[in-house]
């Protein structure tokens, strides 16, 4: 027998929450995602329980697991909830747009995105973009997550990856250390070396660099390291020193002679990492297709 109006009424917060947590199976998440503490969505689950009279969620540790009878609650809500917030998204979405969430490494966002964003707001004035800078690889649609720019293989790149630019590396440094290319090792070995500290990324790496050069006996001033790629470039264009240019990330700088190339670019050898970008949706909203369509058209630029 069907339950009344009434009583479904008092569940709608309960069965909201039952959902949210199984969707994320996190009753920490699912507090977030509801702006309401994990003890409120503690509760709404027991409420519904209660009222239920069955056993929706085993909790174990760190972990949560639904029965028979939760699974087919979650089959039927998660499905019902699915289709208000569709319905409610694209009869708002007339009103009001949601912003598009764009999410990239820190060093890319600080060097390539947010020099460009003002070029972006000029050209696209009624769009809302949200930055999400992060380091951490993220689910997109989990995460609500639009796009997202990463650095990968063409190997690790997912299906359906948009190419945006490979990887070119040069030495390079502020003009006031009056460098000129093409750089010579006795030029260099007066000069500290700014390293990016990620043995990871071994073509990164000084040591790889004057390998390939044949100058691997050189023995520079000194070495500053840095665990973030944008605080190496910071500290070039304050003069402290040489550094390994990701060039397809300083274009701004070495156009307004914020820093100056010093050999000629080279793909390093044994990787084919790249820029790719990713979308959440195959099919994207009209805003996110725009700011798509901007980031591959400045890719290409």
């Amino acid at each position: 027998m069907p339950a009344s109006l009434v009583s479904l009424s008092s569940l709608m917060d309960p069965l909201r929450g039952f959902v949210a947590v199984v969707r994320r199976m996190s009753i920490t998440r699912a507090a977030a995602d509801l702006c309401l503490t994990q003890s409120a969505v503690s509760r709404q689950i027991h409420t519904l329980e209660s009222r239920l009279g069955v056993k929706l969620l085993v909790r174990g540790h760190r972990s949560i697991a639904l029965t028979t009878d939760g699974e087919r609650l979650f089959r039927s809500a998660d499905q019902a909830l699915q289709q208000l917030q569709d319905a409610i998204g694209d009869i708002g979405g007339n009103t009001e747009q949601r912003p598009v969430t764009l999410t990239a490494s820190i060093g890319v966002t600080g060097l390539w995105l947010l020099p460009r964003l003002g070029r972006f707001q000029q050209l696209n004035a009624g769009i809302d973009l949200r930055v999400a800078a992060n380091n951490r690889l993220v689910d997109l649609p989990s995460e609500d997550i639009d796009l997202a720019i990463r650095y990968c293989s063409k190997a690790a790149a997912p299906a359906g990856a948009t190419h945006l630019f490979d990887e070119s590396i040069a030495p390079v440094a502020h003009p006031l250390l009056g460098l000129h290319s093409p750089l010579d090792h006795e030029q260099l070995a007066k000069h500290v070396l700014l390293e990016f500290d990620d043995p990871h990324r071994p073509w990164l790496q000084w040591s790889e660099w004057l390998k390939a050069m044949g100058w691997s006996h050189v023995k520079p001033k000194s070495v500053l390291r840095f665990n973030q790629y944008d605080q190496v470039v910071q500290s070039a264009m304050a003069g402290q020193g040489i550094a390994l240019g990701r060039l397809a990330l300083l274009g701004p700088m070495l156009a307004e002679h914020r820093l100056t190339q010093l050999s000629s670019a080279h793909t390093p050898r044994g990787t084919d990492h790249g820029y790719w970008l990713l979308q959440a949706d195959e099919s994207p909203r009209a805003n996110v297709k725009v700011v798509i369509d901007w980031l591959i058209a400045e890719a290409n630029a």
